[in-house]
């Protein structure tokens, strides 16, 4: 089995269509069209069912694909590990983060990172945790900023906590202000103060959203939305407009600027633990390194 092969394999799989792989991987469709049957007859097995121009994945070529895909993407990584030069002029460093973190910690960390290494390339994938757990697995990234504990079944990772984040609840000045009187501290909002109050809330899949629900349901009631469905951005201008009320970090409260009162939750409060992830088989390349070490000691 050679590597070109299964370059030539995730070219197909990805595309459906051998032209178009042959082209994306700057290859004559005849010798794309060998190398595959080659390592078709390698295996024992057929890859694609071909009927009438229309291509789909086997079986065997579903199985063969993930752990293609892993392949080409550490023998990329090796690549671009080996070509880093002794300094860390030259490289990249593939980071995930949720984009509340994009929001709240990465700027100033990023900037630091640049500034002293501009030569390095940054590629930040923002996503939900299960989403940049199953791109750790495939090698896709380097390093991922996770909400633990981490998505039931995860494949083998390394993590180290980086911080622990309170959430507060944020809303338009224009609008009542949610909770109640805290005294000394401050107004203040129980969980249970959320209920009757219409939630800016965020899409499917957001680990922000399933806490904030999961801690509703817990004091007894099902949140009402207002409006679902945003990214981090949206639903602060949702909130700044006036449609509802939300849960967010609080750092992200801080660096959100004007038009938004932010309001703590009462004791005991709601909170989420933040780590740094990486693949436990295969270690980041110099330069991921050198941004966790800067991560953890921000």
């Amino acid at each position: 089995m050679q590597f070109q092969q299964l370059q030539y394999f995730v070219a197909v799989a990805e595309t459906r269509h051998f032209t178009r792989a042959a082209e994306q991987v700057h290859v004559a469709q005849p010798s794309l069209s060998q190398q595959i049957r080659a390592l078709e007859r390698e295996l024992g097995a057929d890859l694609f069912q071909r009927a009438r121009g229309n291509i789909t994945l086997t079986d065997a070529g579903e199985a063969l694909l993930p752990l293609a895909r892993r392949i080409l993407a550490d023998t990329d990584t090796a690549r671009q590990e080996v070509q880093e030069l002794v300094q860390l002029r030259a490289g990249r460093v593939r980071l995930g983060a949720t984009p509340s973190l994009c929001t709240g910690l990465l700027p100033d960390v990023l900037r630091a990172f640049h500034d002293r290494y501009p030569g390095i390339r940054l590629l930040v994938e923002e996503g939900g945790s299960r989403d940049l757990v199953r791109l750790l697995a495939r090698g896709a990234l380097d390093l991922a900023l996770v909400v633990l504990p981490l998505p039931t079944p995860a494949p083998a990772l390394t993590t180290v906590e980086l911080l622990r984040e309170d959430l507060v609840v944020v809303s338009s000045p224009e609008a009542p202000a949610p909770g109640r009187d805290g005294g000394s501290g401050g107004r203040v909002v129980e969980i249970g103060d959320l209920e009757g109050e219409r939630l800016v809330m965020f899409r499917h899949g957001y680990d922000l959203r399933e806490l904030t629900v999961a801690a509703c349901r817990s004091a007894g009631f099902e949140p009402e939305f207002a409006v679902e469905g945003g990214e981090m951005d949206a639903v602060l201008g949702f909130v700044r407009a006036g449609l509802g009320v939300a849960v967010v970090p609080r750092m992200v409260a801080g660096r959100a600027g004007r038009g938004l009162r932010v309001t703590s939750l009462a004791r005991p409060g709601l909170g989420r633990t933040i780590a740094l992830a990486h693949r436990s088989d295969v270690a980041p390349p110099r330069a991921a390194r050198e941004l966790q070490r800067m991560l953890l000691e921000r």
